[in-house]
């Protein structure tokens, strides 16, 4: 459904999209294309399969062919960074970029993936982290972000469990300059359940097709808890399920997509993300409508 604002393409026409491989599955486009409609401004957005090898080219194409700004995914995240002209802090801290901004030819990559996790669980479930006793699940590749953001709000403690314990240490050992860190096995959980204020899953399990899965004994849930998750094909997953039947206030995977996304197009645009219209059009994708 377009915006009453929205703008047909013409020769002012600004363009933005995603390099991934692969691609087709993004709901990017759908999601930034709203965004652009609602807001009245004249941008297109496209999804871009950039195979391996050719990230170099498609860098340099979105100085040549003007592309005000540019989502990266998997698996270009690590290797775009030394093709860009400036990196943001927080995206060297956490060793990838998801966005990249075209000012008249300098291409400066951010990592939106944490800072817009955070901003969705705190607008969707109004927890303060400041404080808090916080247990992640996995230390794969989208904890990093995730973990670093999160350890910037102040939280008291931060558990990192993961089936390699190595990994889990490592982020931790990296995280031990925000708050204080600690990385354990999975078995290790039951030691520390009854301390945890928030519990956020960053792994795979539950997500679709293998929707039985979940990434923790969830019997230890109770009232007062949160639990998120940042799956969000299913809407809601197993674990969610089993949280909100125990008591617990849960957090959807969705918000973490949407958020992420709203900060490219602030960073892009200068105007505030229309992020109703944008979770709107996602959720009538992925409900098939």
């Amino acid at each position: 459904m377009a915006g009453k604002n929205s703008v047909p393409i013409n020769t002012e026409t600004v363009l933005y999209g995603v390099f991934g491989d692969p691609v087709r599955q993004s709901k990017s486009p759908l999601m930034l294309n709203r965004a652009f409609q609602e807001t009245g401004v004249n941008a297109a957005y496209a999804a871009f399969h950039i195979t391996p090898g050719t990230l170099r080219a498609a860098v340099e194409g979105i100085r040549a062919l003007g592309f005000r700004g540019v989502n990266v995914t998997i698996p270009h995240k690590l290797e775009v960074m030394q093709y860009l002209d400036e990196i943001h802090e927080d995206a060297r801290v956490i060793g990838a970029v998801n966005t990249i901004v075209n000012e008249n030819g300098r291409l400066t990559g951010y990592n939106t993936d944490g800072i817009g996790y955070v901003r969705s669980l705190k607008e969707e479930t109004g927890i303060q982290l400041a404080g808090k006793r916080v247990l992640i699940v996995g230390a794969g590749g989208a904890s990093r972000g995730v973990t670093y953001a999160l350890a910037k709000e102040g939280p008291a403690q931060i558990w990192i469990a993961n089936r390699t314990v190595d990994k889990a240490q490592a982020l931790a050992a990296d995280l031990a300059g925000l708050t204080q860190t600690t990385g354990m096995g999975l078995d290790q959980i039951t030691d520390i359940k009854h301390e945890v204020d928030l519990v956020v899953n960053l792994t795979s399990q539950g997500m679709h097709p293998n929707v039985a899965g979940v990434p923790l004994d969830t019997s230890w849930f109770r009232p007062g808890l949160v639990v998120s998750d940042t799956v969000y094909n299913p809407l809601l997953t197993r674990m969610l399920r089993e949280a909100k039947e125990a008591g617990a206030t849960i957090h959807p995977g969705l918000g973490m997509f949407i958020y992420q996304g709203a900060f490219a197009f602030e960073y892009w645009t200068g105007i505030p993300a229309p992020v109703s219209a944008m979770r709107e059009v996602v959720e009538a994708a992925l409900a098939g409508a």
